[in-house]
C-alpha cells in the first residue's frame, strides 16, 4: 500500500461555546495525524460567514494551517474582497473556493455564481498569496447536465487559477479512478484529493448523499439499514468499509485524504490507524 502524505480535515463552525470547547479538543486529538490544514465550512449564501471567520481566526491563532470555504451565493466582490483581505492579515495561505449557493428563501444574488469566477477574483485579487482549493465530483455534481459538462466545469476551475481539488464523498473507488483519468486526459494535472466520509450515523449519512448526489451503493444502504439500532456492528461495519476504500484509493496513487469529520475525531483517527498511518 502507497504511504499516506497528505492529510487534511474538514470542520463546519460550532454554533455555541459548549461546541467551541468540544471542538478545539477534537483538533487537540486530530494532530496526532499531522494533517496538512484544517478546513472550515461556510453555509450557502455566506450564512455561517461570521462564524466560520471566528473559527478559521481561532484555529490559525492556535498555529494551526486552515483553509477557510469561501463562496459569494449573495455577496458581492468587495465583501469578498475584505473578507480576503482579513484572512490574509491573519496568515491565512489557503482558500477552498465553492460555488454560491443561494440559501432556500433568501432574494437576492451575488456577482459570483460560480466557483469558477472566485477563483479569478482570488488570483486577480490576491495573486498566489493563497493556494487554491476547488471541489469536484467522481459521480458527476447532482445539477450537471452531463459528466462531460461537469468535467468541463471543473477544467474551468483549474484554468482559472485552482492549485488542487477535494471530491465529494463517495464509496465506489472506480467512480475515483474513472475521474482522474477522464479529467488527466482532459489536460488536467492539479491533485485530486479524495474526500472521505466515515461512516457513523445512518439518518446523517443518507442525508447528506441524498442532498449532494453521493451515491451509497445498494449493498451498503441494506447494511446500514440492518444495523440502524445497532451501534457496535454499525461502527464495525463502517470501518471495514471504508477503511477498503481507502486502501484501494491508495494502492491505485490517490495523493491523500481530505477528511469529512462531522466535527468528531475517532472515526478518522481510527482509519488511519488502519491505513498504518503512524500517530504521534
Amino acid at each position: 500500500m502507497t504511504a499516506l502524505d497528505r492529510i487534511s480535515f474538514e470542520f463546519f463552525p460550532p454554533k455555541s461555546a459548549e461546541a467551541e470547547t468540544k471542538l478545539a479538543k477534537v483538533r487537540d486529538r486530530l494532530d496526532a495525524a499531522r494533517p496538512e490544514f484544517y478546513s472550515v465550512t461556510y453555509g450557502a449564501g455566506g450564512s455561517t460567514r461570521d462564524r466560520t471567520l471566528e473559527t478559521v481566526l481561532a484555529i490559525r491563532e492556535e498555529g494551526r494551517n486552515v483553509a477557510p470555504h469561501l463562496s459569494m451565493g449573495s455577496d458581492d466582490n468587495g465583501t469578498v474582497r475584505a473578507l480576503l483581505d482579513r484572512y490574509r492579515n491573519a496568515g491565512v495561505d489557503r482558500i477552498v473556493a465553492l460555488r454560491g449557493d443561494v440559501p432556500s428563501g433568501m432574494g437576492g444574488s451575488g456577482s459570483v455564481h460560480f466557483a469558477r469566477e472566485l477563483v479569478e477574483l482570488l488570483r486577480h485579487h490576491a495573486g498566489d498569496d493563497f493556494t487554491i482549493e476547488v471541489a469536484c465530483y467522481p459521480e458527476v455534481h447532482p445539477d450537471a447536465r452531463s459528466p462531460e459538462s461537469d468535467l468541463a466545469h471543473f477544467q474551468d476551475k483549474v484554468k482559472a487559477g485552482a492549485d488542487e481539488a477535494i471530491t465529494q464523498f463517495f464509496y465506489n473507488a472506480d467512480a475515483y479512478f474513472d475521474f482522474v483519468d477522464r479529467a488527466t486526459a482532459a489536460g488536467v494535472r492539479v491533485p485530486i484529493i479524495p474526500g472521505v466520509m466515515p461512516i457513523t450515523n445512518v439518518e446523517g449519512l443518507l442525508r447528506f448523499a441524498d442532498g449532494c448526489g453521493a451515491e451509497i451503493p445498494r449493498w451498503i444502504r441494506l447494511r446500514l439499514e440492518q444495523y440502524r439500532d445497532d451501534r457496535e456492528s454499525l461502527h464495525a461495519f463502517g470501518l471495514d468499509v471504508v477503511t477498503d476504500l481507502c486502501r484501494r484509493l491508495l494502492d491505485g496513487g490517490a495523493p491523500g485524504f481530505h477528511f469529512y469529520t462531522m466535527n468528531q475525531s475517532k472515526a478518522s483517527l481510527e482509519l488511519l490507524r488502519r491505513l498504518g498511518h503512524g500517530l504521534d
